[in-house]
C-alpha cells in the first residue's frame, strides 16, 4: 500500500485568525463551506476547533462514498487535523498570514492507498478530484471570510 496525497492551497482575502476561526467554527462556519460532495454533515461533540468529533459523508467520485467521523486537533497555532476514524485519512488545514489583511491556506489529505492496479488509478486520480473539491471549499471560504 502506497501513501495517496492531495494538497491545495488558496490565498484568501482575511488575515489569518479569521480564516482558522472560520475553518475550526464546525457548528457553524465550516458547514456553509461544504460543497455537494458532502453530505450527512453533524457535530457529535465539541464545535470549535481541538475536541471537535464531527461526521460527514465524501462522495469522491459517483461510484466512491467515504463515511468519515474525524477528531480534530490542533498540534500548533495556526494548523487544524482531522484524523478519520473510519480510515487511514488524514486532513491537515494550515492557516498562515501573507500580507496585510491576508492568509494562505494549505490543505493537504493523506491515507494509505490500495495495492495493485485499483491502487494505480487510485494514486493516479483521487488526488486531483480531492485536490477540486478542497479548491471548492476554499473558494467558499474566501467569499464566507473574505474582504470584498
Amino acid at each position: 500500500m502506497a501513501q495517496v496525497e492531495a494538497t491545495t492551497e488558496r490565498i484568501v482575502a482575511a488575515d489569518a485568525d479569521t480564516v482558522f476561526d472560520a475553518l475550526a467554527d464546525y457548528s457553524g462556519t465550516r458547514a456553509k463551506l461544504l460543497p455537494e460532495q458532502f453530505s450527512e454533515y453533524e457535530v457529535r461533540e465539541g464545535g470549535d476547533g481541538e475536541g471537535t468529533l464531527v461526521h460527514w459523508k465524501l462522495q469522491a467520485t459517483s461510484k466512491r462514498v467515504r463515511d468519515c467521523l474525524l477528531e480534530v486537533t490542533e498540534p500548533t497555532d495556526g494548523e487544524l487535523v482531522e484524523k478519520d476514524r473510519n480510515s487511514s485519512m488524514v486532513t491537515t488545514w494550515r492557516v498562515t498570514p501573507a500580507g496585510e489583511g491576508r492568509a494562505r491556506v494549505v490543505v493537504t489529505t493523506v491515507w494509505n492507498g490500495a495495492g495493485g492496479i485499483g491502487g494505480f488509478f487510485e494514486r493516479t486520480f483521487a488526488p486531483k478530484g480531492l485536490a477540486r473539491i478542497h479548491d471548492a471549499v476554499l473558494a467558499r471560504l474566501d467569499t464566507e471570510v473574505g474582504k470584498q
